[in-house]
């Protein structure tokens, strides 16, 4: 992720900006889908290609719990919850704008099976437990939240769940498969397309 040019960034908690809305059509997996975005948020022209790669090979459970860490406004788990709408998807942002175009595209996407929830990365979800954890990574606020993010995961996460992960194929290249290996024991490439690459573990 990269933040957007003159605007606060897209991970500040309480964006001071006035909100300047766009709309977003597109479509996913061969599905269309339509987010309402803001200034602040991040990617607010189009859905981001790293976002894309993920939705597109992102592996969800039949059945269980998902969560999408650090939603923005909020394509990846809605578009999780439209794929099956046997799970239960929650989404976390620590930006209040983002928590409130996630909820408001769960409704226009017609999800019932979305929460969205405010918070600083598990903070919101420490009392759940998922079946998979999704992200595409504020890589704008630093390697440590990256790493956090990482590290943090399995204590929300149950038995044999996975965590997917897009980013940037230049990114932590050397680092990122030593912090899943040490958080999770395992580490492979979920795909690898335009730039950027899916990193997914399985909790053991």
């Amino acid at each position: 992720m990269t933040p957007p040019k003159d605007t606060e960034h897209y991970y500040a908690e309480q964006p001071k900006s006035e909100a300047k809305f766009g709309l977003v059509q597109t479509r996913l997996r061969g599905r269309p889908f339509e987010f309402v975005t803001a200034s602040s948020v991040f990617s607010t022209k189009r859905v981001d290609l790293g976002t894309r790669v993920l939705i597109e090979a992102m592996k969800l459970p039949d059945l269980g719990c998902v969560l999408d860490v650090g939603c923005g406004y909020g394509a990846v788990g809605i578009a999780a919850a439209a794929f099956n709408r046997k799970l239960r998807v929650v989404l976390t942002d620590i930006n209040r704008r983002a928590v409130l175009l996630a909820r408001q595209n769960a409704e226009r996407n017609r999800v019932s099976n979305v929460e969205v929830k405010h918070g600083t990365l598990y903070e919101p979800v420490e009392d759940l437990c998922f079946n998979c954890v999704l992200s595409n990574p504020p890589v704008s606020a630093g390697m440590q939240t990256v790493e956090a993010l990482i590290r943090g995961a399995p204590a929300v996460m149950a038995s044999k769940a996975t965590f997917q992960m897009v980013i940037r194929s230049k990114i932590g290249k050397k680092t990122l498969p030593q912090v899943f290996t040490e958080a999770f024991g395992n580490f492979e490439v979920l795909a690898i397309e335009s730039g950027y690459r899916v990193l997914m573990a399985q909790k053991q």
